[in-house]
């Protein structure tokens, strides 16, 4: 059994879990909660920087990041399914690059919030942050919202960033953004796990 380290609300396990659904291999999962904050949590020999997602293998041997944990359940179930191969393997990566920077921006902001005290907040960093994410939003709006052909893992991490944009500040991209509104009701109607992996708090 392969175990995946994570948490409820963190989109990058998120990424991983519609993943391992989508390629069929939720049965060879289990997922056990880390608590990243915790020194007794055992995440930090499991992966050395003490970040999440990070999954065990059956060998005892642990893969992280989320990137190539998601490249590890492609091969696994077969290869090619989640990464095309040639040249549009390199737009599903850097797709995936543009998603998974909104969401390292987007949690850098969470966490200005959640570890500092307000009056410690820094604008300028906090401000650096937010415009990373509007201006990967601007670009997904303009070039990666007609609806996806054949799914890929840039698609997959889209959706996630989109989902922790939800969660975390209220859905207010949506009120710019209407084509990735469109694209990721698409998206949600055609990955059953894009509903099954959401949380609300």
């Amino acid at each position: 059994m392969l175990v995946l380290r994570s948490s409820a609300a963190s989109p990058f396990g998120r990424k991983v879990k519609i993943a391992a659904h989508v390629l069929g291999l939720m049965d060879r999962l289990q997922i056990v909660d880390a608590d990243t904050m915790n020194p007794e949590d055992n995440i930090r020999q499991q992966n050395p920087l003490g970040k999440i997602p990070a999954l065990v293998l059956e060998n005892g041997e642990t893969l992280y990041d989320s990137r190539v944990i998601v490249e590890y359940l492609d091969v696994l179930a077969g290869g090619e399914r989640l990464f095309p191969a040639g040249e549009a393997r390199f737009t599903a990566l850097r797709d995936q690059a543009l998603a998974d920077g909104i969401m390292d921006a987007a949690l850098l902001q969470v966490y200005e919030g959640r570890f500092r005290p307000e009056d410690k907040h820094e604008p300028k960093w906090v401000g650096h942050q937010a415009g990373k994410v509007e201006r990967g939003l601007a670009h997904a709006e303009t070039h990666l919202s007609a609806p996806a052909g054949d799914l890929h893992v840039g698609h997959i991490a889209l959706a996630c960033a989109l989902g922790y944009l939800d969660l975390r500040f209220a859905g207010r991209w949506r009120e710019t953004h209407p084509k990735l509104v469109a694209w990721l009701a698409d998206f949600e109607a055609r990955v059953p796990a894009y509903a099954r992996t959401r949380v609300t708090a």
